[in-house]
């Protein structure tokens, strides 16, 4: 719906991810004399059948005489579409309809090529393989962000840095599905992870000579339970780490908890890695 507000009314264009179902892909590639050129990469001695693209663009600017054209465009699919067929793909998004546009010439009858648009069960076919470090908790299928722009803390020699957050739902299902205001999880998350990075700084080269290189929290602000749980290669911290993280990390979480009470149940899992 942003995408469509925000555009062009002419132009409809959206990134792809990656589709693990198709065994070739589109690729834009760089040629000697600086020009590019597509390609398709493929599965060595497999035919192509289905071909990924990296993005499409619908353009509503065909004139009378077709009723759509297809095109590759560097690694990506454009159709020109009519203004009108533009209107009604527009009105089709918007009330979650599937939607076909039939490409070649408006007296053509036979080698029409056909482009659908299909709406499908949400895709949970990602972070296969994640493991919590605090239990070994599978975070498959769980919704995550990662954090290219986090603060980095120094101590003694080493650096912890914030790198991905994780949101996971409590075992409470009895609260309302409703979201509190994005820009306050965001501040809250962020809060909560600072104020982990800097509780272990001063523990950093001890945790470093324990191996434990890869650290992670998890927090709850279920409405009747508020609290943390943090460890390292399967295992919860050490009781000599947990001081200084109940002193820093614990009048945050409760501080989050008040201004989130409207928030539905769900955990939050930090996870940090420092060199």
């Amino acid at each position: 719906m942003k995408t469509m507000n925000k555009s062009n009314e002419h132009v409809l264009a959206m990134g792809a991810c990656f589709n693990e179902r198709a065994d070739s892909h589109l690729v834009c590639v760089q040629n000697d004399d600086g020009n590019y050129q597509t390609q398709a990469i493929s599965i060595h001695h497999q035919p192509r059948r289905v071909t990924g693209a990296c993005f499409f663009v619908f353009s509503g600017s065909l004139k009378a005489g077709h009723l759509a054209k297809t095109s590759i465009v560097e690694d990506g699919v454009m159709v020109q579409i009519t203004g009108e067929t533009m209107d009604a793909l527009r009105q089709a998004l918007r009330d979650m309809k599937d939607f076909s546009v039939a490409c070649g010439l408006v007296d053509q009858e036979d080698g029409q090529e056909h482009v659908h648009i299909q709406w499908i069960d949400d895709d949970l076919n990602f972070n296969k393989g994640v493991i919590s470090p605090i239990d070994g908790k599978s975070m498959e299928s769980i919704t995550s962000v990662k954090v290219f722009h986090g603060s980095e803390f120094k101590a003694n020699g080493k650096v912890i840095r914030w790198t991905e957050v994780f949101f996971l739902q409590s075992d409470d299902q009895t609260q309302p599905n409703c979201l509190s205001d994005p820009a306050d999880h965001s501040r809250l998350t962020e809060n909560v992870a600072r104020a982990f990075c800097v509780a272990l700084c001063p523990h950093l080269k001890l945790l470093k000579e324990d191996g434990m290189a890869k650290l992670s929290l998890r927090v709850t602000l279920d409405s009747d339970q508020v609290g943390y749980l943090a460890g390292s290669n399967g295992q919860p911290l050490l009781p000599q780490y947990l001081s200084d993280l109940d002193s820093t990390l614990i009048p945050v979480i409760h501080s989050g908890h008040v201004n989130s009470a409207r928030a539905p149940s769900s955990w939050s899992w930090f996870s940090t890695s420092w060199r």
